[in-house]
C-alpha cells in the first residue's frame, strides 16, 4: 500500500464533516489548481456508495473517482474498495497538533507508484489548506 499522510489543525468534528460533506468534498477533491470537483455525492454507512467527479477545468478530460465502504467509525476511520477492486484506509487521530490523517491505498498499475503517491498527497493538502482557512 501507499500511504499519505497530514495534520490538520482543526477540530475532528470539523475534520470529519468536511471530508464527508458532498459541499464540502467539491471544494478540495482536486490535486492541480487546474483541475476541480464539479460532483460530489456520499451515503457515508457501510455498503454506502460515494461517487466524485474530478474534472480539468478546461473541459478536457474527466472522471469519477467512487467506490463503496467497507468500514465507517465515525471520526475514527473510513475504509473502502475503489471501482476497479483497489482497497483504501483512512484514519483521523486527534493530536496535540490537530488532526492527523493517515490515508493508504492499493496502488493501480498504469502510473509510477511515486506520481500516485504525489497526486494522493497533493489532494490531502489541498483538504488542508481548504480546512484552515473555513
Amino acid at each position: 500500500m501507499i500511504t499519505v499522510q497530514t495534520t490538520v489543525k482543526a477540530s475532528l468534528d470539523k475534520v470529519w464533516k468536511f471530508w464527508n460533506e458532498p459541499e464540502h468534498i467539491t471544494k478540495w477533491a482536486f490535486a492541480s489548481p487546474e483541475w476541480h470537483a464539479p460532483k460530489a455525492e456520499n451515503d457515508l454507512k457501510e455498503g454506502g456508495k460515494f461517487s466524485t467527479t474530478m474534472a480539468a477545468k478546461d473541459g478536457s478530460m474527466s472522471f469519477d473517482f467512487w467506490g463503496e465502504y467497507t468500514l465507517v467509525k465515525q471520526n475514527e476511520a473510513i475504509n473502502y474498495t475503489m471501482g476497479d477492486g483497489r482497497k483504501t484506509e483512512i484514519t483521523f487521530k486527534e493530536t496535540p497538533n490537530g488532526v492527523e490523517i493517515i490515508e493508504s491505498f492499493d496502488p493501480e498499475s498504469e502510473n509510477p507508484e511515486e506520481m500516485q503517491k504525489g497526486g494522493w498527497q497533493a489532494i490531502l493538502n489541498n483538504f488542508k489548506i481548504y480546512v484552515e482557512s473555513n
